[in-house]
């Protein structure tokens, strides 16, 4: 069987209060590292239908993914009730936005796409 490779984009978003010690509702470096362990290392150049067992049952859809990289930050987050979104580019026009409940997907022109440089990674799946 031949698999094909997406380079995917993902965006996280937060939201909540702004501490008023830190002037911040998250460390974003705390938020990246968060990222980094749920995001970059089990999905990054990796042929996710083979090397995420979870894709192994379900199909490794935009979707899916979405709501797979949702549920590991949530169990990372020391506050998961700060989580808002997940947003995952498959292209520049076609992402999937997951909120913990309801998933939209949408083509987004190609000049109205707005990247937040701040929380965003980007990952790459290989295939055979």
């Amino acid at each position: 069987m031949n698999g094909h490779g997406h380079n995917y984009s993902v965006e996280v978003s937060i939201r909540g209060p702004v501490d008023q010690k830190t002037g911040m509702v998250m460390n974003l470096t705390d938020l990246k590292e968060v990222m980094n362990d749920c995001i970059m290392k089990p999905l990054d150049h990796k042929n996710v239908d083979k090397d995420v067992a979870l894709f192994k049952s379900i199909p490794s859809t935009a979707e899916n993914i979405a709501v797979f990289i949702w549920d590991s930050l949530s169990l990372k987050l020391d506050r998961p009730e700060l989580l808002h979104e997940v947003k995952l580019w498959e292209t520049d026009k076609n992402f999937v936005s997951y909120h913990g409940q309801r998933t939209e997907t949408r083509v987004v022109p190609p000049l109205n796409r707005r990247k937040s440089e701040n929380i965003c990674s980007a990952m790459s799946s290989d295939s055979e």
